[in-house]
């Protein structure tokens, strides 16, 4: 039994040397091929929908870039792609369009293929629509197609929610047709997309190296993080970096991390600190485990490639392997209720997953309410701080 969970262990932690993703999808993006990103906005427009006479100038001027359906018209209004590659991806669009594939404000992620150095690349493309007018309800509405490219389908699919949120922080700026803040807030802020809604893992993995640890057992533990002496991105980053690593919203049962929060406090649990006014950052109050410490390798050699994608998916594997291990531990607490021998592979389970605390913790808020429960982790609990003392 627990032979085959180290194995499965190990396999979480080697992502990087598996076969689906040894591969350019994944893998393939490091130091020596650096990955091109691109982006274009369209102009959409229902063709029930009435444009005042400005707009029909301005469609006018930019016939040459417009895509004409019976439902809708599509007009470029910037790209970054190479000239060729444009109209091969206003006729995908339209085509999607036209299928009903594209719903208002929900991104949707494909692979395309189009005239650029990379031939086949990931593309994000979401229609941002404007409300529709009160006087014309059942118009078609008007709106604005967004898409981001770069990496594969499979990568950018790791990074769904970002680009959401990412996309919905342009709908300001997205006034009129012409959008005469082009230049100085649209174009400037489609181009950071990558940097912006991909890289934030990779920089603070960068930021703090080996210290991962300390950030990966604060996400699991609920514990906040607080860091000072810093650029306002750096903060933002390391606050996505906990959420992006947190188990909130995730387990079984939502509730509990109420109570976990409510039982941390209990605990009087410091404050993680990293201070950036010195370089490499200072880290205080810092707590890890063998099951967070496990994790290092895998981060550092996914940064050292420069892959913020392989990065991702070593995220993702960390949070499902510490969930498997928690509906593990509820599965032995139960049968621990009945049996004294199921009490003693509990103990065994803790001491061989290096993650006996963060578990612990978990499985006392979540079982607050029952008392044969409370007991059995009470008695867990114990064995673990022994354990603790045995090995200091």
């Amino acid at each position: 039994m627990f032979t085959s969970q180290t194995s499965s262990f190990q396999d979480s932690i080697d992502v990087e040397e598996r076969d689906d993703f040894d591969s350019e999808e994944i893998a393939g993006y490091n130091q020596k091929s650096q990955l091109n990103c691109y982006y274009t906005i369209y102009l959409y427009q229902g063709t029930r929908s009435e444009a005042s006479g400005e707009n029909v100038a301005w469609n006018q001027r930019r016939a040459d870039s417009t895509t004409s359906h019976e439902d809708f018209s599509l007009t470029l209004i910037d790209s970054s792609l190479p000239s060729e590659a444009e109209p091969e991806l206003r006729t995908y669009i339209s085509r999607r369009l036209s299928k009903g594939a594209l719903l208002g404000g929900m991104g949707n992620i494909a692979t395309v293929e189009l005239s650029i150095p990379e031939e086949s690349v990931g593309c994000y493309c979401c229609l941002l629509e404007q409300e529709r007018s009160p006087e014309q309800p059942d118009a078609d509405g008007n709106g604005y197609v967004i898409c981001f490219m770069g990496g594969s389908e499979k990568g950018l699919n790791l990074f769904r929610i970002e680009l959401d949120k990412y996309v919905q922080g342009l709908h300001c700026s997205l006034q009129t047709p012409e959008l005469q803040n082009l230049e100085t807030e649209v174009r400037p802020y489609l181009s950071r997309w990558f940097d912006e809604s991909v890289m934030h893992i990779y920089r603070v993995v960068q930021l703090v190296q080996s210290n991962i640890s300390f950030l990966l057992h604060a996400a699991l533990s609920q514990t906040h993080v607080e860091v000072i002496n810093s650029e306002e991105r750096t903060k933002a980053d390391v606050s996505r970096f906990i959420k992006a690593a947190s188990l909130q919203g995730l387990s079984q049962q939502d509730p509990t991390a109420a109570s976990l929060c409510k039982a941390i406090s209990e605990d009087t649990q410091s404050n993680l600190v990293i201070d950036c006014s010195v370089s490499p950052p200072m880290l205080t109050h810092t707590v890890s485990n063998r099951f967070c410490d496990d994790w290092i390798q895998a981060f550092l050699n996914a940064a050292e490639r420069c892959n913020p994608f392989l990065l991702r998916q070593i995220l993702e594997n960390f949070k499902l392997k510490a969930i498997q291990d928690m509906n593990s531990l509820k599965r032995f607490v139960r049968q621990a209720e009945m049996s004294h021998y199921a009490l003693f592979r509990c103990c065994q389970f803790l001491q061989g997953c290096g993650n006996g605390d963060v578990l612990l913790q978990n499985a006392r808020a979540e079982h607050s309410d029952l008392p044969e429960a409370c007991s059995i982790i009470a008695v867990l609990e114990e064995f673990i701080k022994e354990q603790s003392q045995a090995q200091a």
